[in-house]
């Protein structure tokens, strides 16, 4: 890519964002859009029965554009972030905020020491064919002791990089045990999900086993279980459909009937038989539910999977983390998800047949992976223009146009990518729904790991290969010892590429997801067609974890690969994380609801990814060193990579069982506690009550229509 290339890609971003961020400023303000971008604040406002958002009387300024949302975002305290949205928000802020402490101090370095050492080496003077080069390791004579200040940078960095490890992970930690106390009433807390329990021979109830086998091995601590139900008779039944038409019935019998147009009457009539007939039909589902939970039908739909709740915290922890049985398939027991996480209809999956959804899973994720190398290819061929011009001649017209060549190769291949890769996670997310996870939250953890592992592959190692991949493939495979130069010579060619993802994806990514485009060209048609003059609701999604991480991870791991390489990077992923910062800070406290509270659970994989592009930051670098001519460079970085593996087998054993676990001596203290404010029964009873299965609630009717089935929704 030449220098034209990448201005020309860095000036149509920059351009690009600050429309958009205008653009969302201005229709922020206005009361209309209130529904997109404030839909956790009306959410919130519905629920707590508060006075709704007032905005100010039009005007003028509502016209303007500010970026007055910017500073007010980056001055969120983290105390404020963890009370009102949860750990799992404050971990994507300081994931943001670990980057840029990170990247400030190596762009110090890589400015201040590396760049000037590139760029008046010794073949400074003969390297010029390509301009940017000259402020690389590119530029550097083989041989030259100038190598060894890149070395003592390395070992600086990732030191730096390790200590700002260990201190976050402790952190968050801290954090997450004051965030588990301060949730102590949480129903998860007293409750363990058992699968496969075996059928009574006296009673033929799984039931009835339950009870037996739980009174018999924790009589002190065993309070109640619910066994759970096939429901999927029930799916024909349509009460929630139906309660929700009558509602809107009733809506629009009601804006009818304060019109001044006489000429309603008989619309309104119409209405009301419409009404009375639904009515009519929900009662009649309703008796139907009522039969079926009744005991004698209820034992013939019993699944072998209950939820058992426990007198105390301390019971159901022992329970959890213990081996019911001798079969290790059978009495499995693991900690229950939060009562509003689980999906109920994974719960009736066996135990047994998880493994092959799960395999089948991992198999059609990796069919993904393989398919998806020809779109980056074709990026990678627009990208290198020469080789373009080869393998396509018409191609050659593009220089006709003056300025043309330059977009096409520096602004196009980024954007093309960045768009193939947007429906990834989505993709991911829809198989994750097959395999079968019992909450929303492992789901998405899962397609987390999968999504950062499949833009590993993908994104970075085969931009990096492509164009010769079969070579470079076959002679990794050959000559596995020589990955690390053929890693380096790879990287080394790749950085404006890299410089040009990492503006498309932070510039342009972070302005669209701010302004929610798509949202608003569907509320415009929703508003002016099927839609007009119905109530209008906030639209509430969750924040997409499984997205924002995996993203922002990539493009931590291309940065601290491309550190010492080329640190002129550095610079544009600052300003990278920082818009990010302030915009999922919008975005955390004005949009995305809280759907569920993993407590911290994201922060192992955070950590692992991180410490992985460490790991591939030390290996380019072996590889470079051997290219360059300096095998005591390499040799004497070898330590360094064996303290990075050391480092994490530490941090697995210090921090990660803190994480995939309650504590014991916590969850006793928390229930000595609750037994001197005698708040301990009333919370396990809570508890059971919670985990009730939906279609066994009790049923409401109201003839006015203003409350809806919860049981079926």
């Amino acid at each position: 890519m030449t220098p034209q290339g990448l201005l020309a890609s860095a000036a149509i971003n920059i351009g690009l964002a600050i429309s958009v961020l205008c653009i969302f400023s201005i229709l922020k303000k206005q009361p209309t859009n209130s529904f997109i971008y404030y839909a956790r604040r009306l959410s919130e406002h519905h629920h707590q029965q508060q006075q709704p958002l007032s905005f100010d009387r039009f005007s003028s300024r509502r016209l303007l554009p500010s970026v007055s949302w910017i500073p007010r975002a980056l001055r969120v305290p983290e105390d404020d972030i963890l009370c009102n949205f949860g750990l799992d928000a404050l971990i994507i802020i300081r994931l943001f905020k670990f980057g840029i402490r990170f990247f400030v101090f190596c762009s110090v370095v890589g400015l201040l020491i590396l760049v000037p050492l590139n760029y008046f080496s010794e073949s400074s003077q003969s390297n010029h064919s390509h301009y940017m080069n000259s402020f690389t390791i590119s530029n550097i004579r083989a041989g030259s002791n100038r190598l060894w200040v890149h070395f003592s940078c390395l070992w600086l960095i990732s030191f730096y990089g390790l200590y700002m490890l260990y201190k976050e992970y402790k952190v968050i930690l801290v954090r997450r045990i004051l965030w588990l106390q301060k949730l102590k009433d949480r129903p998860d807390q007293f409750t363990v999900l058992v699968r496969e329990i075996p059928l009574c021979p006296e009673h033929k109830s799984y039931g009835c086993n339950v009870h037996h086998f739980f009174t018999r091995h924790y009589p002190q601590s065993f309070q109640s279980h619910q066994i759970l139900y096939d429901g999927r008779d029930l799916d024909m039944l349509q009460a929630a459909w139906i309660q929700r038409k009558i509602q809107q019935l009733q809506e629009k019998s009601m804006r009818k009937k304060y019109s001044r147009n006489a000429s309603l009457t008989e619309p309104l009539t119409r209405d009301a038989s419409k009404i009375t007939s639904l009515e009519e039909k929900l009662r009649r589902i309703c008796g139907i539910i009522c039969g079926m939970q009744h005991e004698t039908v209820l034992q013939k739909m019993e699944l072998p999977t209950a939820f058992v709740t426990f007198k105390s915290r301390i019971g159901a922890a022992l329970a959890a983390q213990s081996q019911q049985h001798p079969h290790p398939f059978l009495w499995m027991t693991e900690e229950a998800p939060e009562p509003r996480d689980l999906l109920w209809k994974n719960l009736s999956t066996p135990s047994r047949r998880l493994l092959l959804y799960k395999i089948g899973f991992f198999l059609a994720a990796t069919l993904l992976t393989i398919f998806f190398a020809v779109p980056v290819a074709a990026v990678q061929g627009i990208a290198k223009f020469e080789k373009l011009k080869k393998w396509f001649p018409p191609a050659m017209a593009i220089q006709l146009i003056p300025g043309l060549s330059s977009v096409v190769t520096g602004y196009l291949p980024s954007v093309i990518l960045n768009g193939f890769i947007y429906i990834v996670p989505y993709s991911i997310l829809g198989m994750a729904h097959l395999a079968g996870y019992p909450s929303r939250s492992q789901t998405e953890i899962k397609v987390c790991n999968m999504v950062f592992y499949f833009l590993v592959g993908n994104v970075f190692f085969l931009s990096l290969l492509s164009g010769s991949l079969l070579d470079e493939l076959g002679a990794s495979f050959s000559h596995p010892g020589d990955f690390p130069s053929h890693l380096a010579h790879a990287v080394a060619a790749q950085a404006d590429f890299f410089t040009t993802y990492i503006l498309s994806d932070g510039l342009s990514g972070f302005s669209l997801e701010i302004l929610q485009a798509g949202l608003l060209v569907w509320d415009a048609f929703k508003r002016h067609t099927f839609g007009r003059g119905k109530k209008r609701s906030p639209y509430l999604y969750s924040l997409p974890y499984f997205r924002v991480i995996p993203f922002v991870c990539l493009c931590l791991l291309i940065g601290m690969v491309y550190a010492l390489v080329s640190p002129l990077l550095l610079p544009f992923l600052v300003g990278y994380l920082y818009l990010g910062y302030a915009v999922y800070m919008n975005q955390i406290e004005d949009v995305y609801p809280t759907v569920y509270e993993t407590c911290g659970q994201y922060w192992p994989y955070v950590h692992s990814y991180i410490l992985f592009a460490l790991t591939l930051m030390q290996i380019t670098m072996i590889g470079l060193f051997g290219l360059k001519s300096k095998p005591g460079a390499s040799i004497a970085t070898l330590p360094l990579l064996v303290f990075t593996f050391l480092f994490n087998e530490y941090c697995k054993l210090r921090f990660l069982p803190s994480f995939s676990q309650h504590t014991i001596q916590i969850v006793k203290e928390e229930d000595e506690n609750d037994e001197k404010e005698n708040n301990l029964d009333i919370n396990s009873r809570n508890a059971a009550d919670a985990y009730r299965p939906p279609f066994l609630r009790p049923i409401s009717f109201v003839e006015q229509g203003s409350s809806s089935n919860p049981g079926l929704v």
